[in-house]
């Protein structure tokens, strides 16, 4: 990975102390996704590291919920050939659902997921901008493992090292773009 590239990409990204409350620094991407370069920059990184570490993989899962995962999802997977799955608030998709209440840093939410979005065994990458606490990408993966496919990875353009959650994620592997404590 160039470190240039990954300069281009870290340096759109904004801190914003206090927001939404007291205490908390906010991590911005909005800069990025102003960018045009920057912008596809970090899907070139994004799309480089999932060419080389999966040679076979069936969908991009997004979360689409309160999050701008699905701003990333649909670019990537159209770069590399492939469908997008999303991951939404409940109430906001058709059809038959499964659906996980789960909790987040300031609160409860519930995701779900269309019932028929994956076939037993195809093979997913969930991506998101942030990992925080961990309990929207646990919650995401809760739905795919349901629905029985494999995920190979969860992937974020910023973890927030000092929440730890990617000690949540347990065995499904994980890759951040870019690390805050």
């Amino acid at each position: 990975m160039s470190e240039e590239k990954l300069r281009r990409v870290r340096d759109r990204v904004r801190p914003f102390p206090d927001f939404p409350e007291p205490g908390v620094l906010f991590r911005d991407i909005s800069p990025l996704l102003k960018d045009p370069v920057a912008f596809r920059t970090l899907i070139d990184l994004l799309e480089d590291h999932v060419r080389a570490s999966f040679p076979k993989i069936d969908f991009i899962a997004g979360e689409w919920l309160d999050s701008r995962g699905f701003l990333i999802g649909p670019p990537l997977a159209q770069r590399l050939g492939i469908g997008f799955v999303p991951v939404r608030k409940k109430g906001k998709l058709p059809g038959p659902t499964e659906s996980i209440s789960y909790s987040l840093e300031y609160g409860k939410a519930e995701l779900e997921i269309q019932s028929d979005a994956v076939e037993p065994g195809q093979k997913v990458v969930i991506v998101d901008d942030l990992l925080a606490t961990g309990g929207t990408m646990c919650a995401a993966c809760e739905l795919l493992k349901r629905l029985k496919a494999e995920i190979l990875e969860c992937l974020v353009i910023i973890e927030l090292k000092g929440l730890k959650g990617a000690e949540k994620l347990k065995s499904i592997p994980f890759y951040s773009l870019l690390q805050y404590d």
